[in-house]
């Protein structure tokens, strides 16, 4: 199986494509080229396939071999191997996901190839139902909820995938090992939660860690980034309709929820590491 390791802003994710390869067992090959001691070493594996009714299609697994709806690093990544390999030919282009279709401008460096993506994410969905997660309230805004003894307050908020905000004060200290796995598999969250860790700078400026369902911590979320962008703004902690950075441990994203249009537009760099080609034939039969 040929492949392309790729990843945004640390987020890393081993990319197939599909136009030209074949994988029948997906789960299995993610969480064997995932892992970063006997695999490749990633966050996961996204396919690249053809579609129907985009430019191509994302089809993502995370390292536990469990499914994806969408991720916003992985989908930049995705809109810089369409184009820098060839299967589309133009810098606006669109790319269907478990989420729906996002239409994704491409910037181009001084090389010719892509440097910059930024993705319409699509509207956030706020309804508790939707996300889901268990509430007697239609929408969960700064809301308590006993997590191993400690009371945290939340916001959901989905934006394809489910997402807890929790603001804090240090994040520097913070066990998330030992929290996020309580957050991920709480009984609230029927489909298990990505957990954002967020401590506000300025009313521009954000820092978070985030704990992914499936993966445990990642350097950064594209979609968890877009949810604290929104949940911020919800609670009064940033300036309605004006950008944020959103700082992760793996650099910064620029998040923007135009609320007259309600659409969240996420900009931030794709970079390509290495090609390769490795045997996973055994994983198939």
């Amino acid at each position: 199986m040929k492949f392309t390791k790729m990843h945004g802003i640390g987020n890393d994710y081993v990319y197939v494509n599909c136009f030209e390869e074949t994988v029948s067992n997906p789960s299995a090959v993610a969480k064997f080229v995932s892992d970063r001691h006997f695999g490749i070493g990633s966050d996961g594996l996204i396919l690249i396939k053809p579609s129907d009714v985009a430019d191509c299609e994302m089809d993502m697994y995370n390292l536990d071999g469990s499914q994806g709806a969408m991720c916003g690093n992985g989908i930049r990544c995705v809109a810089k191997y369409a184009y820098d390999y060839g299967i589309v030919n133009k810098t606006n282009i669109s790319v269907a996901t478990k989420s729906g279709i996002k239409y994704l401008d491409l910037t181009l460096g001084d090389d010719g190839k892509v440097s910059l993506v930024k993705v319409n994410m699509g509207a956030p969905i706020l309804t508790s139902r939707q996300i889901p997660v268990v509430s007697t309230k239609e929408q969960v805004i700064d809301e308590p909820l006993n997590v191993d003894g400690t009371t945290y307050h939340i916001t959901a908020v989905s934006m394809g995938n489910p997402h807890a905000i929790v603001y804090m004060d240090d994040l520097k200290d913070l066990d998330i090992e030992k929290i996020g796995p309580k957050f991920e598999n709480h009984i609230a969250f029927p489909d298990r939660i990505n957990t954002e860790f967020v401590k506000v700078i300025d009313r521009h400026t954000l820092q978070m860690r985030v704990w992914e369902r499936g993966s445990g911590e990642t350097l950064a979320c594209g979609t968890g980034a877009c949810a604290v962008a929104v949940a911020s703004t919800l609670n009064g902690l940033v300036d309605e309709d004006q950008p944020v950075t959103v700082k992760l441990l793996g650099g910064d994203l620029q998040i923007l929820w135009n609320r007259q249009e309600n659409l969240v537009y996420m900009t931030g760099p794709a970079t390509t590491v290495f090609d390769g080609e490795i045997d996973v034939s055994f994983l198939e039969k």
